[in-house]
């Protein structure tokens, strides 16, 4: 692509979808990422991840000349970040993708260009990077715009929430605040709320959190439920009458790219003033050891009522409803911790949004569920919704696909 006017540095699940988004505003964008799959792919006008009409944006964007991907950046006015930020040993973040990212540009960069980190970071890796750039170009040192901007969008929704979502965007100072804010408007119909760069890192990190927090007391409800043998699916329903309660539906854990990894942002750089923070982390832990443990103990159970070892269903391994994200995913985690203690029981794994998975053996969902007998219910995927509660069947809902 000649003259791209926008730099999108990750092509993942919220990078793409940003692409595409800016391209369909007619804006060139040149779109990198480091898999060669990725790129090549996208150049044919389709996409590799689930979300619901962005293929159609994608092919539309590419077919018009707004989009086209890359292993290598090119000069443009604006480039944004949007690339993993994992974890090191100990719950370390990792910034080590958004520092690579932004070497990669560092030698196209020239006076008045916009440079934004989208990447869930650490507070302070927006001034780091901005350190690390005029380090490297020491002459651009006070002419570029630099800020932060985290995405806020669910993953099923996303093509319509990065329009219509409200964003915080907070510059290394005012001038970037404006800069980035002007970019936006162009692309996004929600409020664009200004702050500063810290102040937007952490806002990210504090919207997770919370709701990792809420999440934990519907996952620890569950198991004072499962011991006080209470319905916990009847139990939060009737509390949430309350004109001034509202529970959370717990689940087998907690998964994904944001909610189950940016509380550890927080706890790493300030462990002693977030110990609630932590401590839900430790309970939406876990509740996936737990869930575990209880098909276990439903295993030994049926070999004992039964006198032979059953066909166990694994209904999921994405970390939400109806998405292809196996990211972080408690329903994996499960999966892989019942087949370490497997015994020559026959297991049926099921995940009706991917085709084929690299470690497990996928079945159809209608088959796996006629051919087990004890049906463990991981993620509440719509297909689920449809089949029929059995009672000669052993079932165990983690996640209320039938409440």
């Amino acid at each position: 692509m000649n003259n791209p006017e926008v730099v999108m540095i990750g092509l993942g699940y919220i990078g793409l979808p940003t692409a595409a988004l800016i391209a369909e505003g007619k804006t060139k964008v040149l779109g990198v990422d480091i898999n060669k799959n990725v790129v090549d792919t996208i150049n044919k006008g389709e996409i590799h991840i689930i979300e619901p009409s962005l293929g159609e944006s994608v092919a539309h964007a590419v077919s018009q000349g707004y989009l086209k991907a890359s292993l290598t950046p090119s000069a443009a006015n604006t480039y944004l970040v949007v690339v993993p930020t994992p974890f090191k040993d100990k719950n370390e973040p990792d910034i080590s993708f958004v520092k690579a990212a932004t070497k990669a540009i560092i030698p196209l960069l020239k006076k008045d260009d916009l440079y934004i980190i989208e990447s869930t970071s650490p507070v302070g890796t927006t001034q780091k990077m901005m350190d690390f750039i005029y380090q490297e170009r020491p002459e651009l040192e006070g002419q570029l715009y630099i800020a932060y901007c985290p995405e806020r969008v669910l993953p099923g929704n996303v093509m319509y929430e990065l329009i219509h979502n409200d964003r915080v965007i907070g510059g290394v100072d005012e001038a970037s605040t404006e800069k980035a804010v002007d970019f936006y408007s162009k692309y996004v119909k929600g409020n664009l709320h200004k702050t500063n760069a810290r102040t937007a890192e952490m806002c990210k990190l504090v919207e997770n959190s919370s709701r990792d927090v809420q999440i934990a007391f519907a996952n620890e409800l569950s198991l004072i439920c499962d011991k006080a043998d209470i319905n916990v699916w009847e139990l939060i329903e009737l509390a949430n009458k309350h004109p001034r309660v509202n529970i959370l539906q717990p689940g087998s854990g907690v998964g994904g790219h944001c909610i189950a990894v940016d509380p550890y942002f927080l706890v790493s750089d300030y462990p002693m003033e977030s110990k609630i923070i932590g401590t839900a982390r430790e309970v939406n832990n876990y509740k996936s050891f737990w869930c575990a443990e209880k098909v276990q103990k439903e295993k030994l159970q049926f070999e004992l009522e039964h006198g032979r070892k059953p066909k166990i269903a694994l209904m999921g391994l994405a970390f939400k409803p109806d998405i292809d994200d196996l990211r972080e995913s408690p329903a994996k985690y499960i999966v892989q911790k019942v087949l370490q203690n497997a015994n020559n029981e026959e297991y049926y794994i099921v995940e009706p949004n991917i085709q084929e998975h690299n470690v497990f053996k996928l079945t159809d969902y209608q088959e796996a569920f006629d051919k087990g007998d004890i049906i463990v219910f991981l993620v509440a995927h719509k297909e689920f919704k449809k089949l029929p509660l059995n009672t000669k069947k052993v079932v165990l809902d983690f996640c209320g696909s039938f409440k």
